[in-house]
C-alpha cells in the first residue's frame, strides 16, 4: 500500500468547496475587470471587439479545464504506480506540439482572425479584437499549462495549491489593469490576462519542482497516441466553447452592442456553472477513478451534483428576472441601463436551459474518461457543431437573441444525452430523471417565491424578497433530492 493511499483522503465534497472556493475568487476578480470595462469604455464597437477576442479565449481556457479532467485519471493511475513525473513530462510535451502554432498564429494572423470573429461590426472592432488577441492567445496557452500541471497536484490529492495559483492570478492580474487600463485603453485588461496566466501556472510548476516530480524523464512518448488521447479529451469542450463563438458571430448581426450584451449574460451564467458544477465534477474524478462506477452509480452522481448546482442557478434566475435592469445599470454603469440592461438581464434569465443542461454536461463529462470511453467524442463534437449552426440562424431569425441563446441551450441539451448514452442506458435514465427532478423542484420553487414576492412588490425589494423565501423554502421542505445528494457527496473520497 503506497503512503498517499494509507492516508485518510479528504472528502470530494471539501475539495470541492476549496476548488469551488478558488473559482468564486477567480470569478468575482472577473467580474470586477468586467465591471472595469463597461465604467471605463461602455457599450459600443470597442468592446464588442474585444468580447469577438474573449470568446477564443474562452474557447482555449475551457480546454484547460478539459485537459484537466482529461488526464486526471492516468496521472492518479500513475502515482499510485511511482511514475507521475514521466507521465506529466510526456503530456507536456504533446501539448507544447499542439500550443506552439497557436501561439505563432496570434502574432502572424491576429487580424485576419479578427475579421473573422466581428463580421459586418466597424473597423474598431476589428483593431481592438486583433491587439487582444496578440495577448490572450498566450494568457490561455498558460493557462492550458496550468491546468496540467493542476492535474499532477490532484493525483497527489493537493487542490490548495492550484487553487491558490489561480486565485492569486487573477488578483495579478487585477491589479496590473487597474494600474494601465486609463493611460494605455482596452489592451490593458488582455495584458493582465497574460500576468494571470503566468502566475497560475508558475505556483504549480514551484511545487511540484520541490516535490521532485519535474526531475523525471518523459514516459514513452507513443506521440500519436497522446495527442490523439488529448484530442480526445479537448474536442467536445472546444466545440461546446464554439458553440458560443458562433452564438457571438450571429449576434454580430444585431448590430453594434449586442455582441458586448451576450458576452456579459454568457460570463454571468458561466460563472454559476463553473463555480458549482465544474468544482464538483473536477474533484470527483480522482476518487471515481479509484473507485470504478457502473450505470446506476453514473446516475447517482449526476443527479446529485446537479441538486448542488441548480439551487445556486434557480436562485441567480430569480433575481435578474426581477431585477436585471437595475442590478446591471448599479453594476455596469449608465451605458446598460434602460433598454441595454433589460436586454442583458433577460438574456441571463433566457440562458437558465442552457445553465441546466450545462450543469448536467460538466458533472457527466468527466465520468467518461473514468470509464475509459472517449473515442466517440470527436465525433459527437463534429455532429453538435454541424448540427448548431442552422439552430442558431433560425433561432436568432425567429427570436432576436432570445432564439441565439435557446439554439445553444438545445445543441447543449443534445451533447448532454449523447454523453449519458455513451456510458450507458441505465445512465442515460438515471441522470436525465435526477436532473429533471431537481431542475423541476428548484425551478418552480425560484418561480413561486419570486412570483409571489413580485406581486407584493416593487422590483429590487422583491428580488431581496423572493430570494430569502426561495432559501427558506429550500431549508424547510429539504427536498429528498437535494439531502441525497449532500449525503452522497460528503461519503465520495
Amino acid at each position: 500500500m503506497s503512503k498517499r493511499t494509507a492516508s485518510l483522503p479528504r472528502s470530494a465534497l471539501g475539495s470541492s468547496a476549496v476548488t469551488a472556493a478558488s473559482t468564486a475568487v477567480v470569478t468575482g476578480l472577473a467580474a470586477v475587470v468586467g465591471v472595469v470595462i463597461a465604467r471605463q469604455f461602455g457599450r459600443g464597437p470597442e468592446t464588442d471587439g474585444f468580447f469577438a477576442a474573449y470568446a477564443v479565449f474562452i474557447v482555449l481556457v475551457l480546454a484547460a479545464s478539459a485537459l484537466r479532467v482529461a488526464v486526471l485519471p492516468r496521472l492518479a493511475r500513475a502515482q499510485d504506480e511511482a511514475r507521475l513525473g514521466g507521465e506529466l513530462a510526456a503530456y507536456a510535451v504533446g501539448l507544447a506540439i499542439v500550443t506552439v502554432p497557436l501561439l505563432a498564429g496570434s502574432i502572424l494572423a491576429s487580424s485576419w482572425a479578427a475579421g473573422l470573429l466581428i463580421g459586418n461590426l466597424p473597423d474598431a472592432a476589428q483593431e481592438t479584437a486583433a491587439e487582444a488577441l496578440r495577448w490572450m492567445v498566450p494568457a490561455a496557452v498558460a493557462q492550458l499549462f496550468a491546468g496540467l500541471a493542476a492535474s499532477a497536484l490532484a493525483a497527489l490529492d493537493d487542490y490548495h495549491t492550484a487553487a491558490i495559483g489561480f486565485a492569486a492570478g487573477s488578483a495579478a492580474g487585477l491589479a496590473l489593469i487597474l494600474w494601465r487600463v486609463e493611460p494605455d485603453g482596452i489592451v490593458a485588461v488582455a495584458w493582465g490576462m497574460a500576468a494571470n496566466g503566468a502566475l497560475a501556472l508558475s505556483l504549480p510548476l514551484v511545487v511540484l519542482a520541490r516535490r521532485g516530480v519535474l526531475r523525471a524523464s518523459p514516459a514513452a512518448l507513443r506521440l500519436r497516441g497522446r495527442l490523439g488521447e488529448l484530442g480526445a479529451g479537448v474536442a467536445l469542450p472546444l466545440v461546446l466553447q464554439g458553440l458560443y463563438v458562433v452564438c457571438v458571430r450571429f449576434a454580430g448581426e444585431q448590430g453594434t452592442g449586442a455582441v458586448t450584451s451576450l458576452g456579459y449574460a454568457y460570463l454571468i451564467a458561466a460563472a454559476l456553472v463553473a463555480v458549482t458544477a465544474s468544482s464538483l465534477s473536477l474533484v470527483s474524478s480522482v476518487p471515481l477513478a479509484r473507485r470504478g462506477l457502473g450505470g446506476a452509480l453514473v446516475g447517482e452522481h449526476v443527479a446529485a451534483a446537479s441538486w448542488l448546482a441548480l439551487t445556486l442557478v434557480a436562485g441567480a434566475a430569480g433575481v435578474f428576472a426581477l431585477a436585471g435592469e437595475t442590478v446591471v445599470r448599479g453594476v455596469l454603469g449608465p451605458d446598460y441601463g434602460g433598454d441595454a440592461g433589460t436586454e442583458l438581464g433577460r438574456l441571463v434569465v433566457y440562458l437558465s436551459p442552457w445553465m441546466a443542461v450545462s450543469v448536467g454536461v460538466s458533472v457527466t463529462f468527466p465520468l467518461l474518461f473514468v470509464a475509459g470511453r472517449v473515442r466517440a467524442l470527436p465525433l459527437l463534437a463534429l455532429v453538435a457543431l454541424a448540427v448548431h449552426v442552422p439552430l442558431v440562424w433560425a433561432g436568432q431569425a425567429l427570436g432576436g437573441l432570445g432564439g441565439n441563446v435557446g439554439a445553444l441551450a438545445l445543441t447543449t441539451a443534445l451533447v448532454f444525452a449523447g454523453l449519458l448514452a455513451l456510458l450507458s442506458r441505465t445512465a442515460l435514465s438515471h441522470a436525465v430523471t435526477g436532473l429533471v427532478l431537481a431542475t423541476a423542484t428548484t425551478g418552480g420553487l425560484a418561480v413561486l417565491a419570486f412570483a409571489l414576492a413580485r406581486w407584493a412588490l416593487a422590483p429590487i425589494p422583491a428580488a431581496a424578497v423572493g430570494l430569502a423565501a426561495y432559501v427558506f423554502a429550500l431549508v424547510a421542505l429539504r427536498p429528498p433530492g437535494l439531502t441525497r445528494a449532500w449525503l452522497y457527496l460528503r461519503a465520495l473520497a
